[in-house]
């Protein structure tokens, strides 16, 4: 359903204008996608896409990408930087709607089946958490669980850095992240592991990956605390040379996936 708007305050634009991400969560549970690879991993996810927003040099290429029930606007290009607030160069851009949450329990495969789920408790940075969306994503994580402190995984550039998987990994944001870890544990049989940067911790490679286990990543600055290096059945190091003191998060998790993979 092809519109062309020729007015910066047209109302169906409004998604698209110069709003704050936490406006757009707030307001219809909305999101942004930009670019034509994460706009076309959105429609092929099952999160509704409520409109697609095409530059005029763009319809010719991209027109034909957008499903028959999906609102689709162009604009010019003189217009579509004003609406964004910023000079987009891609031209391509989608505005979608969260699904309902889903209940801890269906998120993750029942024992005995193999499962692996990634927990972070606080990251604070929207590229950080996008990266360990896309990279937990790669290797086959079974899901991923924020705590109440964690950054919204929607925002535009964690899902610009997830590259659309963030349309694919299941994302739960816990309310009592302590509850849910200890309900994993005893009623799933997910034995925890803490990732912390402890020498006296135990070698990455010395640990045999069981077939059903959550791996807990710190904050970007101050790593896990204490209380939920507690609550770990063990804590898991990667050895570092030459000084180094540690690695981005991402990088650290990627490492520990893919050993985690092993299984």
């Amino acid at each position: 359903m092809i519109q062309y708007l020729d007015s910066l305050t047209d109302p169906r634009l409004d998604p698209y204008r110069k709003l704050k991400e936490r406006e757009l969560a707030r307001d219809g549970q909305r999101f942004i996608a930009e670019g034509p690879n994460l706009v076309r991993r959105l429609l092929d996810s099952d999160f509704p896409t409520e409109s697609v927003l095409l530059s005029t040099r763009r319809v010719d290429a991209f027109a034909s990408n957008i499903p028959d029930d999906v609102p689709l606007y162009i604009l010019g290009d003189d217009l579509i930087h004003q609406v964004i607030g910023y000079r987009f160069h891609s031209g391509v851009i989608a505005c979608g709607r969260r699904k309902p949450p889903l209940p801890l329990n269906r998120l993750i495969p029942p024992p005995p089946n193999p499962a692996m789920v990634v927990v972070c408790p606080e990251i604070a940075n929207t590229e950080n958490l996008g990266a360990m969306i896309r990279i937990s994503a790669a290797f086959g994580a079974s899901a991923m669980i924020l705590g109440p402190r964690s950054c919204d995984p929607f925002f535009r550039q964690s899902i610009r850095v997830s590259m659309g998987t963030v349309f694919r990994l299941p994302i739960h944001h816990s309310d009592d992240l302590a509850a849910d870890l200890k309900r994993l544990r005893e009623e799933h049989a997910m034995r925890i592991f803490a990732t912390v940067l402890d020498e006296n911790a135990i070698r990455l490679s010395d640990v045999k990956p069981p077939d059903r286990s959550i791996l807990m990543f710190g904050n970007e600055a101050q790593g896990l605390e204490a209380r939920w290096i507690e609550q770990a059945d063990q804590s898991l190091t990667i050895p570092m040379g030459l000084g180094t003191d540690s690695l981005n998060v991402s990088v650290a998790a990627a490492v520990f996936l893919y050993h985690f993979t092993r299984r």
